[in-house]
């Protein structure tokens, strides 16, 4: 590994940019775009070249430092090209062990910019759900407070938070996040809340048709929850 103390934020920034620009696809970006709605501009790196170059310039130049990892965070965040975005995901995953509470403020702010459900989805389960499995007492804080925000990206986070937790699943917490966004008309709440019990569902699945069958879910979730049930 290449020692990168010289290097400034800028410059660490500016190396994955000049690795990721000799593999820009046009027509699958193009592609990406559309696939995207056109909410974004894309370089055209499908997702296991991208994370195979990340992984090569993490061996080459390290992880950003505890001090320096905000900042770089935010750098990438601030590209216009969706594949900074998910590069900084690809990071922060290498470093979350490394991740204390007081990081959470910052790390929060992540769900609500440049939103949409490829950045939260990962978000949710693989940042947020270390965070919150790790420092329980952050859940009161932020996802009790998520569940409640008119924000409906901070809403999805807090019902898939858990997605990966199995038998470390907080079902009364996860039930009552549902319940109390039963009634969403938004189509990514509802989808949220159908695929959280479907995964629950390959742990718990007799708790998950009970659950179904006794409360007024919408169709769309009903659907999703009972899929391979």
């Amino acid at each position: 590994m290449r020692n990168n103390i010289n290097l400034n934020n800028q410059q660490y920034v500016e190396e994955l940019k000049k690795l990721y620009s000799e593999h820009i696809d046009p027509v699958y970006a193009s592609w990406s775009e559309n696939y995207m709605r056109n909410q974004f501009d894309f370089l055209g790196i499908r997702t296991p070249i991208r994370r195979k170059l990340t992984k090569q310039f993490l061996k080459e130049f390290g992880s950003p430092s505890k001090e320096n990892l905000p900042d770089v965070i935010f750098a990438l965040w601030e590209l216009p090209e969706r594949e900074y975005q998910k590069a900084a995901l690809d990071i922060l995953s290498q470093v979350k062990k490394t991740l204390i509470p007081e990081d959470m403020e910052w790390l929060s702010s992540l769900i609500e910019n440049k939103s949409w459900w490829d950045t939260v989805d990962e978000l949710s389960p693989q940042i947020m759900g270390h965070m919150f499995k790790a420092y329980p007492e952050l859940l009161s804080q932020y996802a009790d407070c998520w569940i409640k925000d008119e924000n409906f990206w901070l809403q999805r986070t807090a019902i898939l938070y858990q997605l990966k937790y199995k038998k470390g699943t907080d079902e009364d917490r996860l039930f009552q996040y549902i319940l109390y966004r039963a009634d969403s008309k938004e189509f990514f709440i509802q989808k949220a809340i159908g695929w959280a019990l479907r995964e629950y569902a390959k742990t718990n699945p007799l708790l998950v048709k009970e659950f179904v069958a006794s409360n007024d879910l919408k169709p769309l979730s009903k659907r999703e929850a009972l899929k391979n049930l």
